[in-house]
């Protein structure tokens, strides 16, 4: 199965044009994709509804998407009927597979007097192991705060917490119920293996990158934990230091990950990253795993 994260800068390209055909091109022959900077209804990008016009260009995927900014951009039309819109800027996930259940979890936020300050989330989607009898996967897409590594620590403890916590709460139904409330499906599960995929805003100098893949050891290296995540990008053989996936304020730094539990590491298979890609100020990192 190929993974792909791509923060999309609401699909403008480093050439100033926007463009989400090209979004889509660049991340369609993907199994499952993590995007981030999806926004709806901004005049900036044309007052369009992006996850819509990504879920019709890409037809052959399910898809999910979690707003962090939410706010009122309803108005009236010329007869004076209220038009409802709100203007949304957050994630999203497209499976091949069927998503059997998503949860939005917002991340902590300061609230601050000057610099711009925007509601992050954490977007999980539980994707289905499909016809090949593979077990089912927990995805999330991530964007943390751009402001500084005191904001961004909180969120990542969040994070790890919400994945702690995952398989002892159970899916999005557990026990047992009448046909009303289930239709007489099956439980959704809540794997314990996970993929953090995104926008960590960054790099792997950073102590928040110890607390992910766990600390550096001089003579020893990374010290993975064994319900820990390992970086796919270092488990496949590049450096820590090496790799670019930006070119705006964090230019020529790799702050887009896909963080995998230690558990899947057998089945990695390979991770890289589209250097060719335009679309967006960031580039697509992909990774591939034996699912």
């Amino acid at each position: 199965m190929r993974f792909v994260t791509y923060n999309i800068q609401y699909g403008k390209g480093r050439d100033g044009r926007f463009d989400l055909r090209r979004i889509a091109d660049a991340v369609r022959e993907a199994d499952v994709i993590a995007l981030q900077e999806v926004e709806r209804y901004y005049i900036r990008s044309g007052i369009v509804d992006q996850p819509a016009e990504l879920a019709g260009l890409l037809p052959d995927h399910h898809w999910v998407y979690g707003p962090g900014l939410d706010i009122d951009a309803s108005l009236r039309d010329r007869a004076g009927r209220l038009v409802h819109r709100r203007r949304q800027f957050g994630n999203m996930l497209l499976s091949r597979e069927p998503i059997l259940s998503s949860r939005c979890f917002p991340l902590p936020k300061l609230g601050t007097v000057i610099q711009h300050s925007l509601q992050r989330v954490a977007l999980e989607g539980v994707i289905s192991g499909g016809s090949g009898g593979s077990a089912p996967v927990r995805v999330y897409s991530i964007h943390l705060t751009h402001l500084a590594d005191a904001t961004r620590g909180p969120q990542i403890d969040a994070i790890l917490d919400i994945h702690r916590r995952a398989p002892a709460e159970g899916g999005a139904w557990c026990g047992t119920a009448e046909a009303a409330w289930t239709e007489d499906e099956p439980a959704p599960p809540m794997p314990r293996a996970a993929l953090l995929m995104g926008d960590f805003n960054l790099d792997p100098s950073s102590p928040l990158y110890d607390r992910i893949v766990g600390p550096l050891s001089p003579e020893y290296g990374r010290m993975n934990a064994i319900e820990g995540f390992v970086d796919a990008w270092v488990a496949t053989g590049h450096g820590e230091r090496d790799g670019v996936t930006c070119h705006g304020v964090h230019v020529g730094q790799r702050i887009d990950f896909c963080f995998v539990s230690t558990s899947l590491l057998p089945r990695l298979r390979g991770c890289w990253i589209d250097e060719a890609a335009a679309g967006s100020d960031h580039q697509p990192v992909w990774t591939e795993l034996d699912l």
